[in-house]
């Protein structure tokens, strides 16, 4: 019950992030939430758009693993596993100085990992 209950919470947020990257980036609540200037929205938009499906392909995949109930439990725990790995990867191999997080029109990391998960979601909270 704990578990399906979080593992709702991840698919809720991986929608809330679709929705940022793939309708909101350009817009202020989501050149807000990354930290972004227009002009660097405006250029990286399409792969704010292109992350966002896969966030949303995530979603998908855990809300399907829920759907099949606790003897199929193996599908959400493979889409959380890949969620984790995303994470970490994102987390390491974010360059912090430029980041989508910068206000640096100039930035040229949009897909260099710094939007996977646990990178942005200290800049979504």
């Amino acid at each position: 019950m704990i578990a399906n209950a979080l593992i709702a919470m991840i698919g809720l947020l991986h929608c809330y992030i679709l929705v940022l990257q793939m309708a909101l980036w350009t817009k202020p609540a989501g050149r807000r939430a990354f930290r972004l200037s227009p002009e660097f929205a405006e250029s990286t938009k399409v792969l704010a758009a292109n992350q966002g499906l896969y966030n949303g392909f995530l979603a998908a995949g855990l809300f399907w693993g829920l759907m099949q109930g606790e003897e199929s439990r193996g599908i959400a725990i493979f889409f959380l596993a890949c969620i984790f790995i995303a994470g970490i990867f994102g987390a390491v191999t974010a360059n912090r100085k430029n980041t989508v997080h910068s206000s640096d029109a100039g930035s040229s990391s949009a897909d260099s990992g710094v939007c996977e998960d646990l990178t942005y979601l200290g800049a979504v909270a």
